[in-house]
């Protein structure tokens, strides 16, 4: 098997040595490239470098560095790295914190493993949620470092890889707990945390000039039964199967029925 890896936290984070350990638990005797951004681009989510070039280096064998998103990282790595002979699997992380709720809308991780499913690789993004009992540890990854070649082949086996016109991909976090502690796994929702907002938080430099900084709000607030953050904080690996399609389906039918019998055309 031919894998390609990714993150958002940078080439030089430790979440990708544990990604690179794990797929390479996966391709046995196959490949795995790397093709990672040159600094962090953490929270820019889906974006492309769309108007400006982006430098690539080659740091060693099969390890390459991007100056751009992990969307930017993924296409590189598809249609230059590798020249357009597709991998088999692309995957995104281990990023270094969670992506689940509405951190999965912000997500570089997520943007990368979104770009491989939109151009018709299987793709997973994998994300290890930190907390009081793995914050300060010696190895906060060791969840994912430990269930996180299990948990790959298992969706590799048994999921449902779509491949419509929005490929599935799929989103699965880490419990913030040692791996001794991580009680299973458990196909959740993406969640919702009601009460936690991205702000902003005002500072002035020694020179006087006034800077925002973004500030992410408490990430240990639990979200519905069923869901995402739920299942991390009760100990378990979530998986979330999703598409890039952000229509609202079920709202479709109701909306046609009510605005078309009312506007002309």
């Amino acid at each position: 098997m031919r894998i390609l890896i990714t993150n958002d936290d940078g080439i030089n984070a430790p979440g990708l040595q544990v990604l690179h350990d794990i797929a390479t638990q996966i391709a046995g005797d196959g490949e795995v490239w790397t093709v990672a951004p040159a600094f962090e681009q953490s929270g820019v989510g889906h974006c492309i470098s769309y108007t400006k070039p982006m430098m690539i280096a080659e740091l060693g064998p099969r390890r390459f560095a991007a100056e751009g998103s992990p969307a930017d990282c993924v296409l590189a790595g598809l249609h230059d790295v590798l020249d357009g002979d597709l991998p088999d699997l692309v995957l995104s992380g281990v990023n270094r914190g969670n992506n689940a709720a509405e951190n999965t809308l912000y997500s570089g991780t997520i943007g990368g493993a979104m770009e491989a499913a939109l151009q018709g690789v299987p793709a997973i993004a994998l994300s290890q949620f930190l907390g009081p009992d793995n914050y300060h540890a010696e190895n906060p990854f060791e969840a994912a470092a430990v269930h996180g070649a299990v948990v790959v082949r298992g969706l590799l086996d048994h999921a449902d890889w779509q491949s419509g016109p929005y490929r599935t991909f799929f989103n699965v976090n880490f419990p913030p707990v040692s791996a001794a502690a991580v009680r299973g796994t458990r196909v959740v929702q993406q969640g919702f945390r009601q009460d936690t907002r991205f702000t902003v938080e005002p500072q002035h430099s020694p020179a006087g000039r006034r800077f925002l900084w973004i500030k992410g709000g408490p990430q240990h607030l639990p979200t519905a039964p069923g869901t995402d953050v739920e299942a991390n904080l009760a100990g378990f690996v979530s998986v979330t199967p999703m598409r890039a399609d952000l229509t609202a389906h079920d709202l479709i039918s109701d909306l046609r029925a009510r605005l078309e019998a009312e506007l002309p055309g």
